[in-house]
């Protein structure tokens, strides 16, 4: 049954579908989506186009908006929007330490993890699109991981679309794990730098922290243990537009004076751990390197931690030895991920039978993009420390008719931060306006 409500501005309509586990077997499991309409006031919803609305991650449900905030307010002008939280998030068939025993063996839940990638979200979107819009093809709009859904879309169903429009989210169409990481560890220094150049006192600050837990390790609320190589995972920060200011703050509230000595102050361990725990989106470190993997005969071997190895200027315990400031890293998913943080410690295994994984098909047709015929536009933030602005652009070459935005206006969550400007941007790329 669907429900409709109000918010600000705004009518609420919650929809849930059921669609195949693997695609392939369409008379196999079921799995249960869910999405959530809206539409603006005062507007018949029969008269407006649709626009599909892909979140970034893997493994976010798509944003819970309160009336029409950033981006919706453009986009409540031209459509009804679709918010689908993406198979494994949010109200569709939500993955957790909770959830996946019920897949069975830890060799069970890998292979179920196997089907979470974007091929099979785009398979989804097929899926419920003709029972929503009488047939008709749509507009997608993709954020970082749902542009990399995007770009699977006019790979392989672009019949379903109408536009693409996608933020900070063209992907590399042949780069492999290691590939991308190696590009990614470059940026996320320069990130690092720019930070300590911005803040000279936040080299002091963290150089301190990091021997601090280098001695004593602390323990997080709800259990987070956090060592150095945690603590600088805090980097994943500096890719937002205010991150490296909120790491700042984050950064001069750490100590606090205490019976023993200097302490990590509460203030400090609770900020942190808002951070760093996976519990509401574990997804994401579970399949995040699988999003990048395209070559059936090579496991992603956690391609993260390896490429990592071969950039020093991250090793704590170098720069803690030295007078070197301590890089933070960015958007990489380490082993020890799975055992530092309890929302991820009984999925160890499965995680590293993922990692281990074979067998994993390309994403993304090179032929058909290059004759691709639905209307594309991009919008590419220099120096992303998510996505590499050199792949990306790669890629929007490479994709027929594709219009770009390149700024530094924005960082990598723009369309959030940006909201209207960024949207009613790639409308007028698409539309032939700009």
């Amino acid at each position: 049954m669907e429900h409709s409500y109000r918010q600000p501005g705004t009518v609420l309509t919650d929809h849930r579908f059921t669609v195949p586990l693997d695609h392939a077997r369409p008379d196999g499991e079921q799995i249960e989506l869910y999405a959530r309409e809206v539409v603006a006031s005062g507007k018949d919803p029969a008269s407006l186009p649709w626009l599909l609305y892909l979140e970034g991650g893997p493994g976010f449900g798509a944003r819970r908006f309160t009336g029409r905030q950033a981006w919706l307010e453009r986009a409540l002008a031209d459509y009804r929007v679709l918010l689908l939280d993406q198979r494994g998030t949010g109200r569709s068939t939500p993955v957790n330490r909770q959830t996946l025993p019920l897949r069975g063996t830890p060799a069970q839940q890998a292979e179920y993890l196997a089907r979470f990638r974007s091929d099979s979200i785009v398979r989804d979107a097929e899926a419920i699109r003709p029972g929503l819009t009488g047939g008709a093809p749509w507009t997608v709009l993709g954020q970082s991981f749902g542009g990399f859904c995007a770009t699977r879309y006019l790979s392989t169903a672009p019949e379903g679309l109408t536009a693409a429009l996608i933020t900070g989210g063209l992907p590399s169409l042949t780069a492999t794990a290691d590939e991308v990481y190696e590009a990614s560890y470059p940026r996320i220094e320069r990130k690092n730098l720019a930070h300590y150049e911005r803040y000279p006192m936040d080299v002091e600050r963290a150089r301190r922290i990091a021997a601090h837990l280098a001695e004593r390790p602390a323990e997080l609320p709800g259990g987070y243990r956090l060592t150095v190589e945690a603590f600088q995972s805090l980097g994943l920060m500096l890719g937002s537009g205010d991150g490296s200011h909120q790491l700042h703050y984050l950064l001069e509230d750490a100590f606090v004076p205490a019976a023993a000595g200097p302490a990590l102050s509460d203030a400090f361990l609770e900020g942190a751990r808002a951070h760093l725990s996976f519990a509401g989106h574990p997804l994401y470190a579970l399949v995040h390197e699988s999003i990048y993997a395209q070559d059936p005969a090579a496991p992603t071997a956690w391609a993260a931690e390896r490429v990592r190895a071969g950039h020093p200027r991250f090793d704590a315990a170098k720069a803690l030895a030295g007078d070197e400031p301590l890089l933070f890293t960015g958007e990489t998913i380490h082993p020890w991920h799975f055992t530092a943080d309890p929302s991820l410690a009984p999925l160890r295994e499965t995680a590293e039978l993922l990692a281990a994984r074979t067998g994993w098909e390309p994403l993304y047709d090179p032929d058909r993009l290059a004759a691709n015929e639905v209307p594309v536009a991009a919008a590419v933030y220099h120096d992303d420390m998510y996505v590499d602005t050199a792949h990306s652009l790669e890629t929007a070459r490479a994709i027929r008719g594709l219009r770009t935005w390149v700024t530094d206006e924005f960082e990598h969550d723009g369309v959030r931060a940006g909201g209207p400007r960024v949207l009613d941007r790639l409308l007028a790329l698409v539309q032939g306006d700009a």
